[in-house]
């Protein structure tokens, strides 16, 4: 784990690759929110996210997540970022502060039930496969109108916008091509349902310049805040 001040040093270059993407983009730096990629790092990590100001955290895995908040005490934002198993919705509802990777109608109706059996309403972001890539998860940009009205179904979950990861490859215009599809679809699909769909949390550390470009109002990034991860967590995945 790195101390706090390389941790400084990394925030101070990824606000400024951020304000920069901004600005190629004209678009304003606040538009875009960071989050914090906390996976497979100690709680010190969480803390000093939110000892920068940072108001949020990622996590992959439910049981890593939970066991670090019942450790950290501060107020903080915590958001699934990692695939979520219907079979550990129950956990991830009492968990997390919102689920950006609602990625199927069975995920849906369970995350329905459990947080309205917890007496909440449930932030989430529907993960689309806009990259259209086998190795990731997400619903397909022709199930978008059909999932999206699914959702607003139900009573109680909060549909907040989009989630997509774009493939991996060498060529950037792979991912400028994910990420603007997925901007489109949300302005399809804002106008046909007349809700807003405010959040677009599209971008990582390789190519958040392409995300903002297409409008990305969240970068998940770690590696370039964290440095390679130390896998110090050894339980079961999500």
């Amino acid at each position: 784990m790195i101390d706090f001040s390389e941790f400084e040093k990394n925030l101070s270059f990824v606000r400024d690759r951020i304000s920069r993407a901004c600005v190629a983009s004209g678009r304003k730096p606040s538009e875009v929110g960071l989050l914090a990629v906390t996976k497979n790092h100690p709680v010190d990590a969480v803390d000093y996210a939110s000892r920068c100001g940072l108001t949020s955290v990622g996590e992959n895995r439910v049981q890593e997540a939970s066991d670090k908040r019942a450790a950290y005490h501060g107020a903080l934002r915590w958001e699934l970022i990692g695939h979520l198993q219907s079979n550990k919705a129950a956990l991830a509802v009492a968990t997390f502060d919102r689920i950006q990777t609602v990625d199927s109608l069975k995920l849906l109706r369970r995350l329905d039930r459990f947080a309205g059996e917890g007496g909440k309403a449930l932030p989430i972001l529907l993960q689309c496969n806009s990259g259209e890539d086998p190795n990731k998860y997400g619903f397909a940009m022709g199930e978008g109108e059909a999932v999206l009205e699914a959702a607003l179904g139900l009573e109680h979950l909060q549909v907040e916008g989009l989630m997509t990861i774009a493939p991996l490859a060498d060529d950037p215009d792979v991912a400028r091509v994910a990420f603007e599809r997925l901007r489109d679809l949300r302005d399809q699909l804002s106008e046909r349902f007349g809700v807003s769909l405010s959040e677009l949390s599209m971008g990582m550390t390789d190519d958040l310049e392409a995300a903002i470009a297409a409008g990305s109002t969240q970068i998940r990034v770690g590696t370039a805040l964290y440095g390679s991860r130390a896998l110090f967590f050894d339980g079961e995945v999500n």
